[in-house]
């Protein structure tokens, strides 16, 4: 039955993003104690620069396996405390462990950095235009001011 568990398959999907973002983990783990070694091997060599992008992307992937994990807690019913981790239903408003008050979002589903990136995006879009319907208002009533001075001079002469 849990096959055709709609819940199960979308819990499945996130395990295997898991799986593949923790076999990229691994490969970096190679790939920097390669660099390391070589480094080491001849002292001529600076590897800091790939050795940094290498774990800066396993911080990254880290991140990303976090936010996977704390999405199957929500498909599953549950969200974890901020303050002690512990795994609570997502009716809770206060944690069952060590009593920390859960904020309101804690109930909706967590965001990954894309989706939170994408969002801080749109507002900032939304802002910018904002301030460019703005500057065209205002550049528009100064335009209509210097035509009026215009006029204001062309009757006084």
């Amino acid at each position: 039955m849990a096959l055709f568990d709609p819940k199960a398959k979308v819990i499945s999907g996130y395990q295997r993003s898991i799986d593949e973002r923790s076999s990229s983990i691994r490969k970096y783990y190679d790939e920097i104690g390669k660099l390391y070694y070589d480094q080491y091997k001849d002292m001529n060599v600076d590897n800091t620069k790939d050795i940094n992008t290498r774990c800066e992307a396993i911080t990254r992937l880290s991140n990303e396996i976090e936010e996977y994990k704390l999405k199957i807690l929500f498909e599953k019913g549950l969200k974890k405390c901020p303050n002690c981790g512990t795994e609570n239903s997502l009716e809770y408003g206060f944690c069952f462990k060590c009593g920390s008050k859960f904020d309101e979002d804690s109930a909706k589903e967590p965001k990954t950095e894309f989706e939170k990136a994408e969002e801080k995006f749109e507002e900032e879009s939304e802002k910018a235009a904002e301030t460019a319907e703005e500057a065209e208002e205002k550049a528009e009533e100064a335009a209509e001011e210097v035509a009026e001075a215009a006029e204001e001079e062309k009757k006084e002469d």
